[in-house]
């Protein structure tokens, strides 16, 4: 079997250009082998050199204080300047043909994931809260969040906000220059890859960013705050860390003994490896200095995740914190584990890499570039396809541990979202499931995946195509779904944007604006331990540095108990209109939305022709005098009620309104006389009313007069209409325009009359 598979794999890949390389990917044959292979073939976990590292470098920040609580703060704004690009720093994958990827979901499931609960505006180009607007000052936009108990934390790449659960702004938009005002280094011009936590065991929110005056020199500076209560606006403790080379892309993961936080190390565009720094927790939530400890990988290897803990259950006592990365190895992830001393330094350990052997997959846009097309423009996307996408989210479920991490691949012509379930990440770590999300010809990529106390999976991603703007979507799986490495329950829409991101004026030039998102955040709500947050970027109409985010959540039935389905929508009303039908309804309690469904027999069947969120929908674009039937349902998250009674309506086009016409003979007149003419009213569609009548176009020194004016019309009624000329009247034909007015409706008519 692996023998016919590689024969084959080979062969068309050979022979196959790009263009048709989805059509191969999507051939059934192939796909049925390759099944069989995935299934036969496990892939393998091994040691790659596997080093334990001691001694680590002790790295004490430059400052540190407590701040002022947020809400006390002066205003800081940073200096003018024009929106600046982040420039992406790639992170060298080994390169190999074209292979096919044996694990892909290439069509939509059939089930429906569940509405969102919560669906808001983030900090985005011109949003506005307590603190005043936001102007966008670079791309791309960073957009990270948290979860708390009553809150909801936002970071873009220059400011940070705090909602309510139901979007409501609380403080913000707050600059990280004011967050960092009179603190050394971290009060800067540029700011960065900011990222947000929750630390759920001590109620206690971290903020990180990066800080530097220039994108192209040092010192650079890791700016971390962590506040001093469970209240995101209050104060907090401050550190601020100084680099001589860019710790690009920091990543922060909460661990019961520290903050874990990796780097991309670069000197210039050359990347020296990956720092991974440990931060003593314990001090920074008492508000004390700390001194953190660091080790570095070998220049191959980058773009570290830090784990990042979910749930009410800490790892395993003493567990080190594991960190996941995409391999220099092809088909490959990188497992490293760090365990800190903070009592002897000298004992913390960094050790690995395990290689862990995944399903053959292709870096995205060939080699993790730029390649993802949108509408109405040739500006392609940023597809960051070298790297895992942020988190890595860790939970505890007691009888095993499990890691979800994420990527963007390229399995044929689109752009797909591989994931993973990983277990046993402390003693023999393996892939549980994985699989590749394209369900269509649109690109996927920009995910956040995350788990929830169920074991329910949830993904977010980004959405493009070459006739689709980009759009924000979600999707997700079930612990108790089958296959494994599926996307089960559906894909929905968080928001669909209504532009594409273009291009600006970068001196002297006009540049494509490809950078996009940098990374999302999927998060699970400490409240319950089941609800997902997801926050990433969309553009609300074509154009540069216009970027906006959205905040939604979602949950799954499945965790945390049963949903009770809400009971089926009364007192339906349908009035028809004209090519349309008005429903009204009394809605349900505990409903989330509506299902409007049409038929055109008592009865049924019916088909589903829209799904508001209030009681109340209008059906356009329907058949004048044919009969519409109708029933409603109501939706949440535990599924669907039952049919409201049945109502129907009958559209009709409404008949014509009243109107008159006008009509007048010809007629002739001497120069410097006078001569009749009658103008007859014609009404119509049962018009009453009177009639005002005038003259335009009249022959030069020449008057009009009516008689009667205006005409009293129930009829077919008349007016004498005398033309007076002088003696100085040219001797012609003229065209004269009588007007009627009344009623709410005018009428005109032309009449020849000749001056003899």
């Amino acid at each position: 079997m692996k023998q016919l598979y590689f024969q084959l794999s080979w062969k068309r890949i050979r022979t196959a250009r790009c263009s048709r390389w989805g059509e191969i990917m999507r051939q059934p044959l192939l796909r049925t082998i390759l099944a069989g292979v995935a299934i036969l073939a496990p892939f393998s976990t091994y040691v790659r050199g596997q080093a334990v590292q001691h001694n680590p470098a002790l790295q004490p920040p430059s400052q540190f204080d407590i701040s002022p609580p947020v809400r006390d703060l002066k205003p800081v704004e940073g200096r003018g300047m024009p929106p600046f690009v982040h420039p992406p720093r790639p992170i060298p994958r080994p390169q190999q043909a074209l292979i096919v990827d044996p694990v892909v979901q290439s069509t939509a499931p059939a089930a429906v994931m569940p509405a969102t609960s919560s669906n808001f505006l983030g900090v985005g180009n011109g949003f506005t809260g307590p603190s005043g607007s936001f102007s966008v000052q670079g791309a791309p936009s960073d957009a990270n969040m948290a979860a708390g108990p009553n809150h909801i934390v936002q970071a873009v790449n220059s400011s940070y906000a705090v909602f309510s659960k139901t979007g409501t702004v609380i403080a913000g938009p707050t600059t990280f220059a004011t967050r960092f005002s009179n603190f050394g280094g971290c009060q800067n011009t540029y700011y960065s890859d900011p990222i947000v936590q929750y630390d759920r065991q001590a109620d206690r929110w971290i903020l990180s960013i990066l800080a530097y005056a220039s994108a192209n020199s040092g010192p650079y500076y890791h700016c971390i705050a962590v506040s001093t209560t469970g209240d995101p606006t209050g104060s907090y403790a401050r550190y601020a860390y100084s680099f001589s080379n860019l710790p690009d892309y920091p990543k922060m993961g909460v661990w019961p003994d520290a903050y874990y936080v990796t780097y991309n190390m670069f000197q210039g565009n050359t990347l020296l490896g990956a720092q991974v720094c440990a931060h003593n927790r314990t001090a920074m939530l008492a508000g004390q200095p700390e001194t953190s400890q660091c080790f570095m990988t070998g220049s191959s290897d980058g773009a570290l995740l830090p784990a990042d803990v979910d749930g009410a259950s800490a790892p395993p006592n003493g567990a080190p914190n594991y960190l996941l990365s995409l391999a220099s190895v092809a088909n490959t992830l990188s497992l490293w584990t760090l365990h800190v001393d903070w009592s002897t330094p000298a004992n913390s350990t960094f050790t690995g890499p395990i290689n862990i052997g995944v399903a053959p997959f292709n870096l995205a846009c060939s080699n993790g570039g730029t390649c993802i097309p949108q509408s109405g423009t040739s500006t392609q996307l940023d597809s960051l396809g070298d790297r895992l996408m942020y988190r890595l989210a860790y939970r505890n479920f007691g009888d095993h541990e499990a890691l979800v991490a994420n990527h963007s691949v390229n399995p044929g012509s689109e752009t797909g979202v591989r994931w993973y379930e990983i277990r046993s990440p402390g003693s023999n770590p393996s892939v549980y499931q994985q699989g590749t999300y394209a369900p269509d010809s649109n690109h996927r990529w920009m995910g956040s995946i995350g788990m929830d106390s169920a074991g329910d999976i949830g993904l977010g991603v980004s959405v493009s195509g070459s006739s689709i703007h980009p759009e924000v979507h979600y999707t997700g799986s079930l612990a108790s779904d089958l296959p494994l490495g599926n996307m089960t329950q559906g894909e929905a829409s968080i928001i669909d944007g209504a532009g594409s991101q273009t291009t600006y004026f970068c001196f002297p030039f006009t540049c494509a604006l490809t950078r996009w998102g940098d990374y999302t955040a999927i998060r699970i709500d400490p409240s319950d331990d089941c609800t997902f947050w997801y926050t990433n970027q969309y553009i609300p109409s074509n154009g540069a540095f216009n970027w906006s985010t959205r905040i939604a959540s979602f949950k799954f039935p499945s965790c945390g108990g049963t949903v009770t389905v809400p009971a089926a929508p009364t007192n339906l009303s349908a009035t028809g209109g004209n090519a349309q039908v008005s429903l009204t309804w009394t809605g349900s309690s505990g409903a989330t939305s509506y299902n409007v469904k049409r038929g055109t027999t008592s009865g049924g069947p019916y088909t589903t022709v829209g799904s508001p969120a209030t009681t109340g929908y209008t059906d356009t674009g329907l058949t004048n005098g044919t009969t519409y039937y109708y029933v409603v349902t109501a939706v949440n998250s535990g599924g669907e009620s039952g049919n409201s009674s049945q109502a129907s309506a009958t559209p009709q086009a409404p008949p014509p309104a009243p109107s008159f016409t006008l009509s007048a003979p010809a007629f002739s007149v001497r120069h410097g006389s006078s001569a009749p003419d009658t103008i007859t009213i014609t009404p119509a569609n049962g018009f009453t009313g009177n009639v005002q009548l005038s003259a335009s176009n009249l022959p030069p020194r020449s008057t009009a007069s009516f008689s009667p004016n205006p005409v009293a019309v129930s009829s077919t009624s008349s007016s004498t209409m005398t033309l007076t000329t002088s003696s100085s009247t040219k001797r012609k034909t003229y065209t004269i325009t009588i007007t009627g007015t009344g009623g709410g409706t005018t009428a005109s008519t032309t009449v020849n009359v000749t001056v003899n």
